[in-house]
């Protein structure tokens, strides 16, 4: 076990990371059709805690192996059993969506959660024996990770009510762990590394809507054949989530979160409601292929809800973590407001129009975005080229012309300032 170069160059996710991201893909495609389910059946508030529940399992796992990999990744045999382990207990865990759903039961989706987070503590004791300058960090670390782990188990024991209160205050303190284990020395995670695994997150959880809509797609083919409106639906469904897509990635956070290294737990953390929310979204498109193939309990506003209300989500969620992160100067705070509030403005449509429609008005609505949101990038990448010619110029016609204090005697182009940051949002 070694740590890694936190500025190692053209630092990029290994073939086994990228095989554990696979095993999530049947975790989250366990949770989505439950919550699609749930809302469907008129019963949006006790899917949604259900879901929020479980998916947050799913994230925390993944997201406390990724950041282990980008700090202490040695890819020995012994690093890659335990890696085989962690993905053994995400499978368990997919196996325990259903019935955590259905009865409350979370016997064995914590009996998965419980496999995966004991392989990581047997990471980190490797750590504190072989790495001397993380050892504090390492036990920080492994000795609390371990304790919470016989807690998780012993809620099993604890009614329904309590239980999930209970959930709650465990959910807490899994996250301070890592607050109080990197106070100090943080370890060396890899800036670049860790906005790429959190890049690649995102398209696993974009994948499973697709996944999830083109499921629903063929089955009310087979029951009603291909109508008017499935075909609607499916291009609507398509055009959303690949916006959702392009608004992510068009412009990446690695820089800023490189410049902004103190910020990363908020930005880390940050990204459960982006991931949360694109996984909801697949329900919700789930959803309103329900609607139009056969009648359901739920009402046509609460259809529209079920994918306004995940769009909406998102683009608050990116929004709050660009600006976090030293993105301000276009993240014009009116703007956010606008667009969520014409978001959640459009399922009203339902009272007039049918769940395709609907659906189709907002994936216009999240095209415009992207236009809109792509050009004004546009617009600060041709300022920052007029900036750079003018320095340029600047320095041919007064060429012996430095910086004070420069030992070269020559002017540089003067250093960016955090509200310079490029951001899109």
């Amino acid at each position: 076990m070694r740590a890694r170069d936190p500025h190692e160059v053209h630092r990029v996710a290994t073939p086994l990371e990228l095989l554990f991201d696979l095993t999530f893909v049947v975790a989250v495609a366990a949770a989505v059709p439950e919550l699609a389910h749930a809302i469907v059946e008129n019963h949006p508030i006790e899917g949604l805690i259900g879901f929020l529940l479980v998916f947050f399992g799913i994230w925390w796992a993944w997201m406390n192996f990724t950041w282990f990999a980008s700090a202490f990744d040695c890819d020995d045999a012994l690093y890659r059993v335990l890696t085989m382990v962690q993905m053994a207990g995400v499978l368990v865990l997919a196996a325990g969506v259903a019935p955590a759903f259905e009865r409350s039961d979370f016997t064995t989706a914590v009996a998965g959660y419980v496999l995966m987070r004991i392989a990581l503590v047997a990471q980190w004791l490797r750590v504190a024996r072989s790495v001397p300058e993380y050892r504090r960090n390492a036990l920080r670390y492994a000795i609390p990770i371990a304790a919470v782990q016989l807690l998780w188990i012993l809620r099993l024991a604890l009614p329904e009510p309590i239980g999930i209160v209970t959930f709650i205050v465990l959910g807490i303190i899994e996250l301070l762990i890592p607050v109080w284990a990197e106070q100090g020395d943080m370890t060396p995670w890899h800036p670049h590394h860790i906005a790429e695994r959190y890049g690649l997150f995102t398209i696993i959880v974009l994948g499973e809507s697709v996944l999830a809509t083109t499921s629903a797609i063929l089955a009310a083919r087979s029951a009603t054949g291909i109508s008017q409106e499935l075909v609607v639906v499916a291009a609507a469904a398509l055009v959303l989530l690949f916006s959702c897509w392009w608004l992510y990635f068009l412009d990446s956070d690695a820089p800023r979160l490189a410049a902004h290294r103190e910020r990363s737990f908020v930005w880390g953390y940050g990204h459960f409601f982006v991931f949360a929310s694109l996984a909801a979204l697949g329900a919700g498109i789930e959803v309103t292929v329900e609607a139009i193939s056969h009648e359901i309990a739920a009402s046509q506003l609460l259809v529209g809800y079920s994918v306004a209300i995940p769009f909406a989500a998102f683009l608050t969620a990116r929004y709050a973590l660009y600006v976090r992160i030293g993105g301000q100067h276009l993240a014009r705070r009116e703007l956010i407001v606008g667009e969520v509030a014409m978001v959640l403005a459009i399922p009203l449509l339902s009272m007039v129009l049918g769940p395709a429609l609907v659906l189709a008005a907002q994936a216009g609505a999240a095209a415009g975005l992207v236009a809109f949101k792509s050009a004004r990038l546009g617009q600060v990448i041709a300022g920052e080229a007029v900036d750079s010619r003018r320095v340029s110029a600047h320095r041919e016609h007064a060429p012996n012309e430095g910086v004070e204090g420069s030992p070269f005697g020559q002017g540089r182009a003067p250093e960016p300032s955090e509200g310079e940051v490029r951001s899109t949002t």
